[in-house]
C-alpha cells in the first residue's frame, strides 16, 4: 500500500513501494519548487499541464521559461545566477531515477556554497565561475546540531589540517 502526501511523493516509490534515501530528495526538489514558484505541489483546478508542480517546472525549464513560473518578487528581487543554480538543482532532485538524484549531502552543500558566494565580495565583480572558485575556493561543509551550535569543518590545504570551529553563539 502506498502512502504519503500527493504531490512530494517519489515516482519510484509509486511504482515499487519502496522508500530509499533518495525518495527524500524527490520530496525536498518539491520543496524547493515549491518555494521557487509559490505554487502548491498539486492542483486539481487550472490546465491540465500544470496541475503537477514538479512537471510543469521541469516542462517549463526545458522550454526555457523559468522566470515565468517563478513567484513574481523572486523573479524581480532574486539573483539571476542564483535562481538558475537552485532551479537546476530542484530539476536533479527531480529526476524520476532515483539513482540519478544527487544525495542530501550534495544537496545541503550546494545550498551552502550558493549562500557563501553570495556573501563573497568577489562573487559580482565580472569574474567567471571558474576565477571565483579559484580564488574563493571550495567552501566548507556546515552541520548544524540541536540548539544554537553550528560547526564548520574546513581543510587548510597549507597546513594540510582539518579545521573545525564551533559557534558559541557570541
Amino acid at each position: 500500500m502506498v502512502q504519503g502526501t500527493l504531490g512530494y511523493l517519489d515516482p519510484e516509490y509509486l511504482l515499487t513501494s519502496q522508500l530509499t534515501e533518495k525518495s527524500d530528495v524527490y520530496s525536498f526538489g518539491v520543496v524547493l519548487v515549491e518555494l521557487l514558484t509559490g505554487k502548491k505541489p498539486h492542483c486539481f483546478k487550472g490546465p491540465e499541464e500544470e496541475r503537477c508542480l514538479a512537471m510543469y517546472f521541469l516542462s517549463s525549464l526545458k522550454d526555457d521559461r523559468l522566470f515565468h513560473v517563478l513567484e513574481d518578487h523572486i523573479a524581480q528581487e532574486g539573483n539571476t545566477e542564483q535562481l538558475k543554480e537552485i532551479a537546476n538543482l530542484a530539476k536533479r532532485c527531480l529526476r524520476v531515477k532515483g539513482e540519478e538524484r544527487p544525495t542530501m549531502k550534495e544537496v545541503a552543500m550546494e545550498l551552502e556554497g550558493l549562500r557563501m558566494m553570495e556573501k563573497h565580495p568577489w562573487v559580482n565583480d565580472g569574474l567567471n565561475s571558474e576565477e571565483t572558485e579559484c580564488l574563493i575556493g571550495e567552501q566548507p561543509d556546515t552541520y548544524r546540531y540541536g540548539g544554537n551550535v553550528n560547526m564548520t569543518a574546513g581543510y587548510d590545504s597549507i597546513r594540510g589540517e582539518v579545521l573545525i570551529s564551533v559557534g558559541d553563539g557570541r
